[in-house]
């Protein structure tokens, strides 16, 4: 339990469970002060009437009584309620000294008149709300018994007279030292509680936050892929195609203008994916259209054209399917005009399986060893899609052997 709900300090505890409860309610034991003042004041007056109606002892001695509890009244709101609203820090030794006076006024005041103990009824809860819980039973206990003491040795009453009063004293002070603490115990419960909720309230606001960081760190990985598959790629084409172009401008027009009509397209291409991402929208090449329409378009702006073949019973699938399969085309396309040399031909081919989908696309270049690390971000953001979906990507590859991208995705 935290240092400032010891269960030694009631008052600190009532404050910190205000506190903790949120700052809506930051001012509730504050606000509880009212029905307490009203429940001092009523006792204050009850006891006064009762001494003042007593037929014992003179009426001058009931006058000095009523007097001397009439101290109280101004000496509790300049000195006892603040200290129930102060910092803990400063309540232990202000507290003793506000009660020891309320007690030097009170004593006297009951020895004179036995009515005048009726106040213990007042004076006991604050003994619980400003001391430790023993320095409270304590406390009540002098409050309770002391009065009957100083009672009986001023008027010397008959032992019948003592005896009742001091086993009312007696059940005065086990009833409120039982209720006092019981009450404790339950503000004790009820700031664990209050604790409870708010580490929980700042676990949820904990979590809120990690999630938010995630999900735009998610965002962000999507959104790298989705540029890196698609305008990144697009724009890496172009100037493969413009160098090809600079150097068949003299040599072969032909060749350089078929290249300049291949540009257009993947420039246009590039055009209509940026628009897709930014509406948010699916790939260009699936608008409208099937999955192996969509890479057979693909393939067609390669150069040279990578060949498609397409098995079992096409049908249409998940967006998120078709969109994790298409880029795995395109990264594994885009790989292989870049690394697989100017001589390598492409294959894709599509499985439609009962319940998954094969992509494989194949080049006859130069190969590399897979094992190496990879210092680029397409084969790491090929697996990351296919595991977003519950697939797999292989590759595999050999020095002089070619490549193969075997991405395999469930269909649900």
């Amino acid at each position: 339990m935290p240092a400032d709900l010891q269960v030694e300090e009631p008052p600190r505890r009532l404050r910190g469970f205000a506190r903790a409860a949120g700052a809506r309610e930051s001012h509730v034991w504050d606000r509880a002060f009212g029905p307490w003042d009203l429940y001092f004041a009523v006792v204050w007056l009850a006891t006064a009437a009762f001494v003042l109606g007593a037929d014992f002892p003179a009426l001058s001695y009931r006058v000095l009584a009523v007097g001397l509890l009439a101290l109280l009244v101004p000496w509790y709101p300049w000195a006892g309620r603040p200290l129930l609203l102060l910092a803990p820090g400063a309540r232990p030794g202000r507290s003793a000294r506000y009660l020891g006076v309320a007690l030097a006024l009170f004593l006297p005041a009951a020895s004179l008149a036995g009515e005048t103990r009726l106040i213990t009824f007042a004076l006991a809860p604050q003994c619980f709300m400003l001391l430790p819980l023993r320095r409270a039973i304590g406390a009540v206990a002098l409050v309770s018994l002391l009065p009957v003491a100083g009672w009986a040795l001023l008027w010397r009453p008959d032992a019948s007279a003592v005896f009742v009063s001091a086993i009312g004293a007696i059940v005065t002070c086990a009833f409120s030292g039982f209720f006092g603490a019981w009450i404790i115990r339950i503000i004790e419960q009820s700031q664990d509680r209050a604790s409870l909720i708010a580490e929980l309230d700042a676990s949820r606001e904990e979590v809120a936050r990690l999630s938010a960081e995630r999900g735009a760190h998610a965002e962000r990985e999507r959104m790298s892929r989705e540029i890196h598959d698609t305008l990144a790629q697009g724009f890496t084409s172009l100037l493969m195609l413009v160098q090809a172009v600079q150097s068949e401008l003299d040599t072969d027009p032909g060749q350089a203008h078929r290249h300049l009509e291949l540009m257009a397209v993947t420039a246009r291409q590039n055009l209509a994916e940026a628009r897709a991402l930014v509406a948010g929208g699916a790939p260009a090449d699936l608008d409208g259209g099937s999955l192996p329409d969509a890479v057979r378009r693909l393939a067609a702006r390669q150069d040279p054209p990578a060949a498609v073949t397409v098995t079992g019973e096409v049908r249409p699938l998940a967006a998120v399917l078709e969109v994790v399969a298409l880029r795995s085309c395109q990264e594994s396309l885009a790989n292989a005009a870049r690394h697989a040399g100017p001589r390598a031909r492409c294959t894709l081919s599509l499985s439609y399986g009962g319940s998954e989908l094969t992509v494989t696309v194949r080049d006859t270049g130069r190969g590399f060893d897979p094992a190496a690390p990879s210092p680029g971000y397409g084969l790491r953001g090929l697996r990351a899609r296919a595991a977003e979906v519950g697939g797999t990507a292989a590759i595999g590859s050999a020095a002089g052997a070619g490549t193969t991208v075997t991405v395999t995705l469930p269909i649900r």
